[in-house]
């Protein structure tokens, strides 16, 4: 199985329980990695015969825009959602992580892998 894998997406939405985090935007930070079968596209060279992660790319960037959750795993989850609407993708791994999120740590996060059923 192949893969196709957006790294560091550095956006800002609304996430977590406090008052403060409710307040501003905080940096999220987004990878995704997903698995299909790339041969189509390989053969053909065109965009129709493959995930078009440039436009996945701007749903992501839009669901995070206008989101409100509280746990970073509900915005995990979403975004898992998000990369199976293509019939294409079989199985979506999403890493959230909010930097700076925790005193002494760099950052905090989940990853989940979601397969289609």
């Amino acid at each position: 199985m192949d893969r196709i894998f957006i790294t560091d997406l550095l956006l800002r939405g609304t996430l977590g329980l406090s008052d403060e985090e409710r307040r501003e935007p905080q940096d999220v930070l987004i990878n995704v990695s997903l698995w299909t079968d790339l041969r189509p596209a390989g053969a053909s060279d065109r965009i129709e015969d493959s995930v078009d992660y440039r436009a996945l790319k701007k749903r992501i960037i839009a669901l995070v825009d206008a989101s409100a959750y509280h746990l970073v795993e509900a915005l995990a989850e979403r975004i898992a959602a998000l990369c199976l609407d293509d019939p294409r993708v079989r199985r979506a791994r999403v890493r959230v992580e909010k930097p700076g999120a925790l005193r002494f740590a760099r950052s905090v996060g989940v990853e989940i892998t979601r397969e289609r059923d």
